[in-house]
């Protein structure tokens, strides 16, 4: 499909373009602003802490997923010149492994800031650098753990119907996809939900109590439910029914969903918070890079 000599299947060039232009303005300004969050963080003493290192974790998830992106709005331009995906069969194995783990990476680095906030706010105490450690790597050896779990015969990578990305294949529905799907969106969406529901719904009852209430406390699980929401149900349509049955261009409706998730993270964990909005403006104004040469 995707690396044959015509356009896919219930697409036009125009809409073609015009897909390759959407992914890459959400690439674009998710690399752009979780560059600067990470800029921010090697460049600035004062977020060097175990807290930021859990948004470290999550920029640093967030731009691969800006870079998946990018490779896919790259495709898409050139499938109108080319008629064909220019990265062949093993570059869309590659692309749909380091999508799939930076996405799980993404979501279980929310939950590990839900977590670390909770205790933050309601234990009163700075989380500590070897428990922070530990969770980073945690976050990125399961999402590594189950995003090479489809190259090794547990589930499958293919093509989205623009085949412009690769992604976990859901076209075939069988039992083979169903078992990894379920058991896999347990542990990598089920639950990091539920953390980070969980966390912050207990922060908010502790903030409430003291008359404090200094954090967007609904605003991350509705990020994870907004941004993956549409995947999960799309996933769980091809379980119980034909996937063919959906339109092409619905079904790269998920895909689009999905890539502004780097961007509403950045703003939400990074941007808005004081100190790294003040780290990032120290990284950008000439002022602030002179003290860093002072130093």
């Amino acid at each position: 499909m995707a690396e044959s000599g015509s356009l896919p299947t219930g697409f036009g060039e125009l809409e073609v373009l015009a897909v390759g232009m959407v992914l890459l303005v959400e690439a674009l300004t998710g690399l752009c602003l979780n560059s600067l969050t990470i800029l921010s963080f090697c460049k600035t003493p004062e977020l060097r802490t175990p807290t930021h290192l859990l948004v470290l974790s999550l920029a640093l998830a967030d731009s691969g997923i800006s870079l998946n992106a990018l490779v896919a709005a790259t495709s898409s331009l050139l499938r109108v010149s080319h008629r064909r995906w220019p990265y062949g069969s093993n570059g869309c194995q590659a692309h749909g492994f380091q999508g799939f783990m930076t996405a799980l990476a993404s979501i279980c680095s929310s939950a590990a800031i839900a977590w670390g906030r909770y205790h933050h706010y309601c234990s009163r105490s700075q989380l500590a650098w070897n428990t922070a450690i530990s969770l980073v790597i945690c976050v990125w050896l399961s999402s590594a753990f189950w995003a090479a779990l489809p190259l090794l015969g547990w589930g499958h990578y293919d093509y989205e119907p623009l085949g412009t990305c690769c992604t976990l294949d859901y076209s075939r529905g069988d039992r083979n996809f169903t078992s990894f799907l379920f058991t896999m969106a347990f542990f990598n969406f089920f639950v990091p939900l539920f953390i980070t529901f969980i966390s912050y719904r207990l922060m908010e009852q502790k903030l409430r109590k003291t008359g404090h209430l200094q954090v967007n406390t609904t605003l991350p699980a509705r990020t994870l439910l907004f941004g993956w929401g549409p995947y999960a149900l799309l996933y769980l349509y091809a379980t119980i029914a034909d996937v063919s049955s959906i339109s092409p261009k619905l079904q790269m409706v998920p895909a689009l969903v999905a890539k502004t998730v780097p961007t509403i993270n950045a703003i939400n964990y990074a941007l808005g918070g004081e100190m790294v909005h003040r780290g990032i403006w120290q990284c950008l104004s000439p002022q602030g890079s002179g003290l860093d040469r002072a130093r």
